[in-house]
């Protein structure tokens, strides 16, 4: 038994399990930006636990390696038996399953399934064959006073969907798309390579409006010519504590919403009525912010019990948590899966960076950074779909090699 073990370990097979599961994965993340209703997702979802599952069975880890996995995949058990969603257990295995796989080589399996499917959900649009082109609805741009406090409904708008539903997921898709190609490519790609890529992400905030995302694409794509330009700061520390101070910043904010949104939405209600905030310059100043995030702070003051301020964070979360959704990314880690299992992974988010440094991996630190500080105010990454997540390739790299070439490698 232990030779064919040992057998098994040597060939392609743990690959195969891993590629199969990753493949299902990165489907399931494309049938889901499409218009197409998935009715067996959640069978899916077993089908590449299991299949990472068995790639990891099949893995090299020391008694110590073990041991952590088993102190995380435990905490990812309690989660699940305390919210009926399995998403930490997967989440684990994935990431412990990465081992012994090159992850340049996984990198560009991802993006390479995620552009093609990408690409096939706009011609399919395009030629009329399958999902809309745009969607016309009220897009919360219009002051609130006007809105939501007047009891009326806004303008409603038509914007460019190209068949993935949402104008801002469509803007999502290609910051995600262009972010990864970056890092993939980043030693190869010229000036007029960034300068098509702006052209590109002009041509996104064109069709769909969605200023965020073309805005986060436009400050990565500068910051990434910046570093391909000066060379010198890819080795230098204080890049790195750059980066480490965006994390606390973009997690402080994010906490700071989550307490104080109620209060926000109050002064929001008193400048309506009083033109006066009533409150202190901290919270007239959320207020005005969550004028530019469209509304992202009130939400969460937007229900009867104000779901995703810290008043309903719980230890492990609870089923009921699952069924309310909102755009703060970082917020919603904490609400859906609980303070322990939250603070758990922003550890796992520094140990990620602390390798990314270790390496002077700069073009990785640009990514960590600018999708650290989109989840402050979408949660693409925070969710059931770990295709759609890049960084957990990437602790799957940093946080389960053995032995780590002096750089990640940006020949191609």
């Amino acid at each position: 038994m232990k030779e064919l073990y040992s057998n098994i370990q040597k060939s392609r097979l743990p690959q195969f399990f891993f590629y199969a599961g990753l493949t299902v994965e990165l489907l399931i993340v494309i049938v889901n930006k499409s218009s197409f209703h998935n009715p067996i997702e959640s069978q899916l979802f077993r089908v590449t636990f299991l299949l990472f599952a068995l790639k990891l069975l099949f893995t090299d880890y020391s008694l110590k390696g073990w041991g952590v996995i088993a102190l995380f995949e435990a905490v990812a058990f309690v989660s699940y038996r305390a919210t009926g969603g399995n998403d930490l257990i997967r989440l684990v295995t994935f990431v412990a399953a990465c081992r012994d796989i090159p992850v340049r080589q996984m990198l560009k399996y991802t993006f390479g399934v995620t552009l093609a499917g990408c690409l096939l959900i706009v011609t399919l649009s395009v030629a009329g064959i399958y999902g809309d082109i745009s969607l016309t609805q009220y897009y919360g741009h219009e002051a609130p006073e006007l809105t939501l406090f007047a009891d009326r409904e806004g303008t409603p708008e038509t914007r460019y969907t190209l068949g993935m539903g949402h104008p801002n997921a469509l803007a999502c898709m290609s910051l995600m798309l262009t972010v990864l190609g970056v890092y993939l490519w980043f030693n190869r790609l010229k000036w007029y390579g960034y300068v098509l890529l702006l052209l590109l992400d002009a041509g996104v905030w064109k069709l769909t409006d969605s200023k965020t995302g073309t805005l986060i694409t436009a400050a990565f794509l500068a910051g990434a010519f910046m570093l391909h330009c000066c060379r010198f700061l890819r080795e230098k520390a204080f890049v790195y504590v750059c980066g480490l101070l965006v994390f606390a910043m973009c997690l402080g904010f994010s906490l700071d919403v989550a307490v104080c949104a109620p209060r926000v939405w109050q002064a929001r209600w008193n400048l309506v009525h009083y033109s006066d905030p009533l409150d202190n310059g901290h919270i007239f100043a959320l207020e005005r912010i969550d004028r530019v995030l469209t509304g992202r702070i009130v939400a969460l003051a937007g229900t009867v019990n104000n779901e995703g301020t810290v008043g309903t964070w719980s230890l492990f979360s609870k089923p009921h948590n699952r069924e309310y959704y909102f755009d703060m990314g970082w917020v919603r880690l904490f609400y859906w899966y609980g303070i322990v299992p939250g603070t758990l992974y922003i550890a796992a988010m520094l140990a990620l960076l602390w390798g990314i440094y270790k390496k002077r991996d700069a073009c990785g630190l640009l990514a960590f950074a600018t999708l650290v500080g989109y989840t402050v105010i979408e949660a693409h990454l925070i969710s059931v779909y770990l295709g759609r997540n890049y960084l957990l390739m990437l602790m799957g790299y940093y946080l389960t090699q053995k032995d780590l070439p002096q750089e990640i490698g940006h020949k191609d």
